[in-house]
């Protein structure tokens, strides 16, 4: 559904410059400003031939850093946990590894992927479909230190601030979000001092972040500082303003949580450098991708061949919250083809054939269109 607002080009503001909220004057239908490909500079998407990979190097995961990556040193942090709870905890990272641990396989998701496709379009990152990846998330469980610090019976949220600060809609702020107690309290909400079984890198949270399986990546904050049990809702820049789903700049919205249900493909072929455009020889093809929903489990995909669908072959996930592989043979005629995924979740949603337009650009999971020439 397109809509129309009066377009933006260009602006010197700081909101505009570091903004994932949309800058004054809207979203726009011109080129893309000198602000949007800073942001896309700083930033950078997981390459889609990654996706054959069951997990993501650190190197190939998506990053999203809203202010500057904080120079943090390991061996002073220290994590405080306080607010409404029975005793207060500060623990340095040597205590904290030797707290019980485990390892969560996680798909994380930026909740603005895709938002570059919508017309018009949301200024803030530029992300088009690869704001994506999948790694193993080593840690202590949340629930554990929630339960060591024993939360009180009115406590209604869990607020995360990292050490990340900047400006963003003239707001002045560390990077911080909120969870309600009973997404807090699952088992499988860890704070991460290990990515792929190494250490943190700094662009992804050193020396601690949290990691919410199943939500868009705005959840995971990172370079964790202090957790804060609070029995009001947390007001916060990043969880009022930012990440809402908004029909107009006037809409109060609603919030971003839980991911929903994508799927995306392996491009087949070899690229045009400069219009990533595929070329591939005639004959037999495996098709592949992977799928992933915060909504459910995945519990099919289909791959559509010049607008006919057929059923893909699903291999079993690492996890309940990472992506599930998913393969189709196909003979590969001569000509142009346009072939697309979509996937459907256990809670019986399904992808999009076309764009569901929001202000702030969010959760847009449209089927992917690849096109293909065969020669």
């Amino acid at each position: 559904m397109k809509q129309t607002y009066q377009t933006h080009q260009s602006s010197g503001s700081a909101a505009a410059a570091g903004s994932m909220v949309p800058a004054a004057g809207g979203p726009t239908t011109g080129p893309l400003t000198r602000e949007e490909l800073q942001l896309g500079a700083r930033n950078h998407s997981m390459p889609l031939e990654a996706l054959r990979r069951d997990v993501t190097p650190p190197g190939l995961h998506y990053v999203l850093t809203h202010f500057d990556i904080p120079d943090v040193d390991g061996s002073s942090w220290h994590l405080r946990i306080s607010g409404a709870v029975e005793m207060a905890l500060e623990l340095g990272m040597a205590a904290l590894r030797k707290d019980p641990a485990i390892t969560v396989p996680v798909t994380l998701e930026c909740a603005g992927n895709g938002r570059s496709l919508l017309d018009p379009r949301p200024m803030s990152q530029p992300w088009l479909l690869e704001g994506v990846g999948t790694a193993h998330w080593t840690g202590v469980p949340l629930a554990y230190l929630l339960g060591k610090a024993g939360v009180l019976p009115h406590a209604v949220e869990v607020v995360f601030t990292g050490a990340d600060e900047g400006v963003q809609g003239g707001v002045p702020h560390h990077y911080a979000r909120s969870l309600p107690i009973r997404e807090a309290l699952r088992p499988d909400v860890v704070l991460a001092y290990k990515m792929n079984g190494s250490e943190l890198p700094p662009q992804h949270g050193y020396p601690l972040r949290l990691v919410v399986p199943g939500w868009y990546g705005m959840a995971s904050v990172k370079w964790l500082k202090s957790i804060e049990v609070v029995t009001t809702p947390f007001k916060g820049f990043q969880q009022e303003v930012a990440y809402r789903y908004q029909e107009s700049a006037d809409d109060a919205g609603t919030p971003v949580s839980r991911i929903r249900v994508r799927s995306l493909m392996v491009p087949p072929g070899i690229p045009d450098f400069f219009t990533r455009t595929r070329f591939l020889k005639p004959g037999p093809v495996l098709l592949q991708g992977r799928a992933w929903s915060g909504g459910g489990a995945v519990t099919g995909v289909e791959v559509g061949v010049d607008g006919t669908w057929l059923q893909a072959q699903l291999e079993k996930p690492a996890g309940g919250y990472a992506w599930r592989k998913w393969t189709l043979p196909w003979v590969a005629e001569p000509g142009e083809h346009i072939l697309s995924c979509r996937a459907t979740d256990s809670s019986g949603a399904t992808q999009p054939l076309e764009q569901h337009w929001n202000y702030q650009g969010l959760g847009n999971n449209m089927v992917q269109r690849v096109k293909v020439t065969v020669g």
